[in-house]
């Protein structure tokens, strides 16, 4: 096959043209959506906010002890957050990655991948039991090299991977090309277990309707404006009414936390999405893409991309974007600029796609730490705990981040609670505006690694030194 000639940034922008402004998992009917609350509830937990971390509390919490009043408060709806705007990527791993936890955690890895594999497991138990609709799909992850420097990160990787009980497979490049016909890969690491896909809007659809049969209380648009102790509990209040608990357990992801303690460690930094078309069986034919992996470049910057149930491409990441003074708000879900450098992107990775349109774009915030993983605590004189911090790999780790605040709040002394990963923190960002400046100093390095043959310089060399260590 000879691969089509590069478009031009013209048809990149008509490509865009007609993207509807909206994630696609978030398209479509919406269910019926749930009250809000108005007057006063009484509860032994409370949990704030109905991302993924926060349905997989409320659904631990009355699954173990189902006399449990839960009551579950989404300022939005079920979803609305990085829950719902994400690749749909479940991996088992806790730390963002293997060399990640080895990095930070090497002692504990072999019992934090235990209880990864078992958490993965615990998810699709979760999704079968229940009849949970999410399009799960368990045929691995395809980790791609496309520069030359890259290829021996792979092989690296690939033993470690097997020494941990992975299954592991390196592919040279014709081998990866004949999983994915691009131009731009020279090898491939084919993890086949512990990785799968999902439509994660449904999974959280799925996981609020199991938890409100169970009887979880879950109110809409519903947002806390204030948290506080009260007595021997904690009161929350909202516009309309108010909660009075026993306990509870924040979930707020990349939004603006309601403990002053959480906001040094967690900053939200915005990603963004394409999705096409419906790729036809002839252009299906020329790529590939039979055993349908979810797949990941090797750069700093790097790219995730799948297909979708009904065979489009999801094409996301590379252009991480953090704006002053932790900077949220709708009007940064669309970036123009960064839609025409993914679609140019795209097509440069699959040149079999040009001429293909674009039907959604989207962006949204994740909530990231310096430790590239989820972060944990107690506040509000333990009465309290959070689990934050997922930087983009939430899907499988919020159900054990969720497991983790529950024995927190509940004071156990439990394997979880006794590793080195739950019980320390990660360096806080610095204030403002030192924060912005090192953000947007780290991904210019980062850049300029990616064009240096994967070289750190100075700056990300300091960074790793102090367990800062970013990718994009």
């Amino acid at each position: 096959m000879v691969p089509a000639m590069p478009a031009s940034a013209d048809a990149h922008l008509r490509a865009l043209a007609e993207a509807e402004p909206r994630p696609f998992w978030l398209d479509g009917p919406a269910p019926p959506a749930r009250p809000m609350l108005v007057g006063d509830e009484e509860a032994d937990l409370l949990v704030v906010g109905a991302g993924l971390t926060g349905l997989w509390t409320a659904l631990q919490a009355v699954e173990e002890d189902p006399s449990r009043r839960v009551v579950l408060l989404e300022s939005e709806t079920v979803a609305f957050g990085a829950s719902g705007r994400n690749g749909g990527f479940m991996e088992s791993s806790l730390t963002h990655g293997l060399a990640n936890g080895l990095a930070r955690w090497p002692e504990e890895m072999a019992t934090i991948e235990r209880m990864g594999h078992e958490n993965y497991d615990g998810i699709v138990e979760t999704v079968r039991r229940h009849g949970i609709d999410c399009g799960l799909e368990e045929n691995g992850v395809l980790a791609v090299a496309t520069e030359p420097h890259q290829v021996p990160w792979l092989a690296e990787e690939v033993e470690t991977h097997r020494e941990h009980g992975f299954e592991a497979t390196l592919l040279d490049r014709d081998a990866v090309r004949a999983e994915v016909a691009s131009p731009t890969y020279e090898a491939g690491l084919w993890l086949r277990g512990g990785n799968a896909l999902v439509d994660p809007a449904r999974l959280a659809r799925g996981l609020a309707d199991a938890a409100t049969a169970q009887g979880v209380v879950l109110h809409e648009r519903t947002p806390v404006d204030d948290l506080r102790t009260a007595g021997a509990g904690l009161l929350a209040t909202t516009p309309h009414g108010r909660v009075r608990a026993r306990r509870a357990v924040l979930a707020t992801s990349a939004f603006p936390p309601l403990v002053r303690a959480i906001r040094r460690y967690v900053v939200p930094v915005y990603d963004y999405v394409l999705v096409t078309e419906p790729v036809d069986a002839a252009r299906r034919a020329e790529i590939g893409w039979a055993n349908r992996q979810g797949l990941a470049d090797s750069a700093n910057q790097f790219h995730y991309y799948r297909l979708t149930p009904d065979d489009r491409v999801l094409w996301g990441g590379y252009d991480a974007v953090y704006h002053f003074r932790n900077g949220l708000g709708t009007h940064h879900d669309q970036r123009p600029e960064t839609f025409a450098m993914l679609a140019r992107q795209l097509f440069e990775t699959l040149p079999q796609l040009e001429g293909l349109r674009f039907t959604h774009r989207w962006g949204g915030a994740i909530d990231t730490c310096s430790r590239f993983c989820a972060t944990f605590g107690r506040v509000l004189d333990d009465r309290a705990a959070y689990a934050v911090g997922f930087t983009g790999l939430g899907v499988g780790a919020s159900r054990f981040g969720a497991r983790v605040a529950l024995d927190l709040v509940d004071g156990r002394d439990t394997e979880r609670t006794r590793l080195r990963m739950v019980r320390e923190r990660p360096l806080p960002f610095p204030p403002e505006p030192l924060r912005y400046a090192g953000i947007q100093l780290t991904r210019r390095a980062l850049a300029r690694a990616d064009r240096q043959q994967g070289r750190r310089g100075p700056w990300l060399r300091l960074l790793d030194r102090f367990g800062m260590g970013f990718d994009s």
